[in-house]
């Protein structure tokens, strides 16, 4: 089992289909581990994407993933990441194939509706900029 984090961005949140991005998930076998709402702060935003840092969208990205609440979530499931980024669909929704979370409720390369992680380091990270060990639910109790 392999674990990832998605955000539901916030044009979904604002858009009320939190609720609707997550069960894209649900649907295709993935498990909710965790999940809460948060609403970043400029420099909390900063942090998370410190990797884009000096591109040319890393102000607009920022800027917009503070500007209003998000909805985290830690997905559980066999091939996790990969599985999350072919359900979200291409970053330009313009470019996502037909049914993919992008295609149907993105509007531009920025206020695409989701985020998910793209490799298994990037995944523990986002994972544990989020959340603790105690607020991520285990599938087998141990001890």
């Amino acid at each position: 089992m392999e674990r990832t984090l998605t955000i539901v961005k916030p044009d979904s949140v604002a858009n009320n289909v939190a609720g609707e991005v997550l069960s894209y998930f649900e649907r295709a076998g993935l498990r909710v581990v965790a999940a809460k709402m948060v609403w970043l702060t400029k420099r909390d935003a900063e942090a998370f994407y410190y990797v884009h840092k000096g591109k040319p969208f890393y102000d607009s990205l920022c800027d917009f993933m503070s500007g209003g609440p998000c909805v985290v979530a830690v997905l559980e499931g066999a091939n996790a990441i990969a599985r999350v980024r072919e359900i979200m669909g291409a970053t330009d929704p313009a470019k996502a194939a037909a049914g993919t979370i992008r295609n149907k409720l993105g509007t531009s390369i920025q206020e695409n509706a989701v985020h998910g992680s793209d490799s298994a380091a990037s995944a523990e990270f986002e994972i544990g900029f989020f959340f603790s060990r105690l607020e991520i639910m285990q599938t087998e109790r141990k001890g």
